[in-house]
């Protein structure tokens, strides 16, 4: 049997952070939502990935083992098609033999498809939609411990536990590195990873009494740093003197980390290197948080927070949410982050006045005005010089995928420049 993991319609829900990425490549815990699924699946041989046609190429990048909209794949055979919001966290599912279609509260989790039932659902020409259609045709069952995700800070909340379960699946512990002066405090000193390469500066001190701490090869880690369980640092970061890493933290690969951080998610060559508060947020890639970079994620009031997705307000039912911030994004010091603040891809952010709630793509707001920047062409370098001083290259393909998303928020981002404008005529 073939495996198929597909987006579905939400997946504009976890914009701006799904305008780069497909959604199982979101982050949660140590790993993304993919590598928890793969594992669930035993890991199979045969896997096709379906995502929209922009990130096609982007993705084949990233995963050029497996075949990704190359849905000629699939004909003839058994199919298995697992909906990539599932957040998959050790829950005892089992794979049912028979063709059928397996909810969680009303919402698809796999469907396991014969040969005649993947044609039609091919024929559809859209997987997510040719798979909820067929589903509604099939048998049904009901598995009620299946977690699909349907808003991005639902991550960040359930990130702490995500790393917990990340920790049983690593089936490391110890401390592997040569580490002098290092204090672990509270809970059970087996919660502790820490990779053979990794460099621990003395008057370190990590605390797993709310859960365990993972440090991966290449993470340097200078002196009087706290580290409070759940964390889970990634590969070759390199984590400032005295910063404050509380719990339910992920970071990395390749990151920089300074300040006070909490309950955040940061994907991987993101600084955020100087003093100030980062708190319930989710980074996306090649951001860089300028000194003092502060977002707010509990309002004066202590009421609920709501985040604008898709141009409408979505209440989340939580006290705290931070900012929500999109790929090769900059902020300049100083600057203050409303809560629950949407940053898009691309963005400028120069000010030290409280940023608005939304940002859009490719816009520089400053100074209390939104505008398009200097423009996509320069963006571009921006982004080509950050990127190689870690060694890394902007690829063609993300050229093309820019080129694609400028135009797609072109006419979101005009709209909000004009409506920026009128405001301080």
């Amino acid at each position: 049997m073939k495996v198929c993991i597909f987006e579905d319609d939400k997946v504009i829900d976890f914009f701006p952070l799904t305008m780069t990425r497909a959604v199982f490549e979101l982050r949660c815990g140590r790993t993304l939502l993919i590598d928890k699924l793969l594992d669930f699946l035993s890991n199979p041989s045969e896997v096709c990935l379906s995502v929209r046609d922009y990130l096609a190429e982007v993705v084949k990048m990233r995963y050029p083992n497996y075949h990704v909209n190359e849905f000629e794949y699939l004909k003839g055979d058994e199919v298995l098609f697992v909906n990539g919001r599932w957040l998959y966290s050790g829950e005892d599912i089992k794979i049912v033999e028979d063709e059928v279609a397996v909810f969680s509260n009303g919402e698809l989790v796999y469907l396991r498809a014969k040969p005649e039932t993947v044609s039609e659902i091919l024929a559809k020409g859209d997987i997510g939609k040719g798979v909820k259609e067929v589903a509604g045709k099939l048998g049904q069952e009901e598995v009620k411990e299946a977690k699909l995700v349907k808003w991005p800070w639902e991550l960040v909340f359930a990130n702490p536990e995500m790393i917990k379960y990340d920790f049983k699946r690593l089936g490391k512990k110890g401390v592997h590195a040569k580490v002098k002066h290092l204090e672990i405090v509270g809970g059970d000193e087996n919660d502790v990873y820490i990779a053979p390469t990794a460099k621990i500066y003395p008057y370190v001190v990590i605390d797993v009494s709310g859960g365990p701490v993972i440090i991966e090869d290449g993470v340097k880690i200078q002196p009087f740093v706290f580290i409070e369980g759940p964390s889970a640092i990634g590969r070759d970061t390199y984590v400032m003197g005295r910063a404050l890493i509380r719990e339910g933290v992920t970071a990395g690969p390749v990151v920089r980390l300074g300040g006070e951080i909490e309950e955040s998610i940061i994907h991987g060559y993101t600084n955020k290197y100087h003093t100030g508060f980062l708190g319930h947020a989710y980074v996306g890639e090649w951001v860089n948080l300028g000194a003092i970079t502060t977002n707010s994620d509990l309002k004066n009031d202590y009421s609920e927070v709501e985040v604008y997705i898709n141009g409408k307000p979505v209440k989340t039912g939580s006290l705290k949410v931070g900012s929500i911030i999109g790929d090769h994004t900059k902020t300049s010091i100083g600057t203050l982050l409303n809560t629950g603040t949407i940053i898009g891809v691309m963005c400028n952010v120069l000010s030290t006045d409280l940023s608005p709630k939304y940002i859009p793509s490719f816009t520089w707001y400053y100074a209390g005005r939104l505008s398009k920047g200097s423009g996509l062409r320069r963006m571009l370098r921006t982004a080509e010089r950050a990127m190689a001083r870690r060694n890394v290259k902007l690829t063609d393909a993300e050229r093309r995928l820019f080129h694609y998303l400028y135009e797609m928020t072109r006419e979101e981002r005009e709209n909000y420049i004009k409506r920026y404008s009128k405001r301080r005529v």
